[in-house]
């Protein structure tokens, strides 16, 4: 499965690009918002999503038939900015399951900040 592609149609809202890289009984699911999708309802989920979106795979990493990636996702018309660590089934190239954790990408908590402890990740 060509992952760079599959998280190209996620960005680009890409609804007929994205259905391609599912089974058709593959389900989705958002832990943090306790949430389970179909195929159909995780398309139009990600495709109704409000705005333009970019973004970057930033890792993949393959366990048997579990494609992992973390994924930097951010809107190009506001602030909005988030990291997303995928766990992605997949059988005969296409995704049967995939379970995704999302985050807001922000600043580190005051009470940290006031301990003066830790420091930014150098990204270069």
């Amino acid at each position: 499965m060509d992952i760079e592609n599959y998280w190209r149609a996620v960005l680009k809202q890409d609804a007929h690009a994205m259905k391609g890289y599912f089974r058709p009984d593959a389900c989705v699911r958002w832990h943090n918002t306790n949430e389970q999708f179909t195929v159909d309802e995780f398309i139009r989920v990600n495709c109704e999503y409000p705005g333009k979106w970019d973004g970057k795979v930033e890792r993949v990493e393959t366990k048997g038939d579990t494609i992992i990636t973390v994924a930097h996702v951010y809107a190009l018309d506001d602030p909005l900015s988030f990291h997303v660590v995928s766990f992605i089934g997949v059988e005969d190239d296409r995704i049967t399951a995939m379970d995704e954790y999302w985050g807001d990408d922000g600043e580190a908590p005051r009470w940290r900040q006031e301990k003066h402890i830790g420091k930014a990740i150098d990204r270069n």
